[in-house]
């Protein structure tokens, strides 16, 4: 059997300005947890119905993010409460180019997500003044905003793969090599597979649906910020995600790793040859891939 990353040769490819035309930025998401071995079976099954994201030559990218929250975790806390209006902060780097966006990902009632974002002005934890004034436009949080209200407070890292249905009613991401950091320790969830279907409007009669009721992948939450607090803090409010977690190291339990860290990290993105400074930031770039 060739490797995934071998399958993925055998779909068409779809650029960035393509791809713009379904970047659902308003959708429904479902999410879908799976091994690595499962994953090869469904793309294989659907690999005629759907285009490939490729950005200079590459069909697979890797990401890392920062999450921030309030002082009292009111974010994770709104999540593990299940409260129906609930949003996350991040920023997010897409390392193969150095682009950094600031971003908010509300859910509302209905469970409808909305992703609001801009191109980050500072390309570490901390906030400019822009991205200050944006985060206060778009939430609605009771004290002021600053980088000691708002700390960054887990980071991951990933990579991922991106699906485009080839009547463009849905986007896929696939989330592979997941690793999520606290302060003092580290998250590795080996070939876990993290599968997000996006849509403009739920359909589950799209060839990946299909695909994934047919092996029996049945959709299950999986936020990679409040799944990665929950295992790496024990001190952490999780009396709700408790079955969720030990469902997934019953499914995964080869896979799931915690171990410490040699150096207490300092919670911002790992150093990277393309980035760290503004230095031949590319705006022009970065406003392309807005929506990716």
């Amino acid at each position: 059997m060739i490797s995934i990353i071998a399958l993925t040769q055998q779909f068409d490819a779809i650029s960035l300005n393509e791809m713009n035309e379904v970047a659902l930025l308003n959708r429904f998401d479902s999410k879908y947890q799976l091994s690595a071995g499962k994953l090869y079976e469904v793309l294989e099954a659907i690999k005629d119905d759907y285009y490939i994201l490729e950005i200079d030559g590459k069909r697979k990218h890797s990401y890392q993010t920062l999450y921030y929250d309030s002082s009292a975790d009111n974010l994770y806390i709104n999540h593990h409460n299940g409260k129906l209006n609930r949003m996350k902060i991040r920023k997010r780097a897409y390392m193969d180019s150095g682009l950094v966006f600031l971003e908010i990902k509300k859910k509302n009632n209905k469970g409808k997500t909305r992703k609001l974002r801009m191109i980050a002005e500072n390309k570490n934890a901390s906030f400019s003044a822009k991205e200050l004034h944006f985060l206060s436009e778009n939430t609605d949080f009771d004290f002021h905003l600053s980088n000691f209200t708002l700390p960054v407070k887990n980071t991951n890292s990933f990579e991922r793969i991106t699906l485009v249905n080839k009547d463009f009613s849905e986007r896929c991401t696939i989330d592979i090599h997941l690793v999520s950091y606290s302060s003092s320790k580290k998250l590795e969830l080996g070939d876990i597979v993290v599968v997000e279907l996006k849509q403009g409007s739920i359909n589950e009669k799209t060839p990946l649906c299909l695909a994934l009721n047919y092996f029996r992948i049945k959709p299950g939450g999986f936020s990679k910020y409040c799944i990665g607090r929950a295992f790496l803090e024990p001190g952490l409010k999780r009396n709700l995600f408790k079955e969720r977690l030990i469902q997934l190291r019953k499914q995964f339990k080869n896979e799931i790793a915690l171990t410490a860290l040699h150096k207490k990290s300092t919670l911002t993105f790992i150093e990277n040859k393309n980035y760290g400074s503004d230095t031949g930031y590319d705006y022009q770039r970065a406003a392309q891939v807005a929506g990716h």
